[in-house]
């Protein structure tokens, strides 16, 4: 690999640099590229760019390879943010991390560091590719508990032509071994548990700077009145945390969201029972098959409806070019509409698709 260029998408977090420090000891040239993507300054008045900046400058310096920084704020702000409003002002709760990487880091990243001369792209996500001519596969990762597959459902065939996975086959405690045994500044730095590029920060505040808020009745589903939300952008089924509701006399059990009547602007909430929160499928739209849509109709495999979740055995049904309904195996718990829908067999992670509603049988 002494003649090829791989770019790697550094974030200054300890991923990335290992994903780096790995390239560079199996003898490709790499350069480091660092995205700002998001200006705006955190509630502790820093911004949180340039604090992962300095790490990358940190890593690139101490790995002696070349780095730079690029700007796709604006790419950021048009092609995901503007999505994630529309997604919770109509309702649903969505994850602006899938489209990210759809729209981001393997759409621009790759396009600009294809101009850095770059033979190959690599990022330190936790999951496998295998490329197998023009077919490429998009594997499980060893550590099963970081697999981020998930979040990498959207992303495209030709996104994922010429792009590696230096992490595949290390789970987080090796990576961070790594990293101090070669005197990383990001050993030991925490991992980022917010919004795509926006970091860490009170979710509420945050989103009431673009969405001005709606207060309404909190109802049962019998349509008792028993209390007021802030706006339903604010909850997601299943919720149990933040109603502000008293327990019920004689009765065991939290209150839970159920669903949310934007007609109305009510939340319904329920008491105690939470089989209303079940259902036996879902249906799915912009589905994207990795690599190619499967040949019959019909698909038995597991499906994640959300990312922190155990593989669920379901039968896919195709209901048009790119659309999808999910019979499962068992009934599921707050399946929610928004969320993405990600198909697996043992080893690979088949696609995924925004999921549009359930029902029960």
């Amino acid at each position: 690999m002494q003649n090829k260029t791989v770019v790697v998408g550094m974030s200054g977090g300890v991923d990335s640099s290992v994903a780096a420090l790995l390239l560079k000891e199996q003898g490709f040239r790499v350069v480091g590229l660092f995205m700002r993507n998001w200006e705006e300054r955190d509630e502790r008045g820093a911004c949180t760019a340039e604090e992962d900046f300095a790490d990358v400058e940190r890593v690139c310096g101490l790995l002696d390879i070349p780095y730079y920084t690029v700007d796709f704020s604006r790419e950021y702000m048009e092609r995901v943010f503007s999505h994630f409003l529309a997604e919770y002002r109509a309702g649903r709760t969505p994850n602006p991390d899938v489209l990210c990487n759809r729209e981001i880091k393997f759409g621009p990243f790759k396009a600009y560091a294809k101009k850095l001369g770059a033979d190959y792209i690599a990022t330190g996500h936790y999951c496998g590719i295998s490329h197998e001519g023009d077919v490429h596969r998009l594997l499980k990762a060893k550590d099963t508990g970081k697999d981020q597959t998930y979040f990498l459902n959207q992303v495209t065939q030709p996104q994922l032509e010429g792009v590696l996975f230096p992490l595949a086959q290390l789970d987080k405690g090796e990576v961070r071994a790594i990293a101090s045994a070669h005197g990383l500044a990001t050993a030991k730095k925490k991992d980022s548990t917010g919004i795509c590029f926006i970091g860490e920060r009170n979710f509420r505040k945050f989103l009431q700077q673009y969405l001005p808020a709606q207060p309404g009745r909190i109802e049962t589903l019998s349509g008792e009145e028993v209390g007021e939300h802030l706006g339903l952008m604010y909850y997601t089924l299943g919720q149990r945390r933040g109603l502000d509701l008293g327990g019920r006399k004689g009765e065991e059990g939290r209150w839970f969201v159920v669903k949310k009547d934007l007609a109305r602007n009510v939340l319904v909430v329920s008491h105690g029972d939470e089989s209303p929160l079940y259902s036996d499928g879902c249906t799915v739209e912009g589905m994207n098959f990795i690599p190619c849509p499967p040949e019959q109709e019909e698909l038995i495999c597991r499906a994640k409806l959300r990312y922190r979740q155990a593989e669920q055995g379901v039968r896919a049904v195709r209901t048009g070019e790119r659309a999808l309904t999910l019979f499962f195996d068992e009934p599921q718990r707050a399946v929610t509409p928004g969320q993405y829908a990600v198909l697996y067999n043992e080893r690979e992670c088949l696609g995924g698709g925004v999921i549009t509603g359930t029902f029960r049988k």
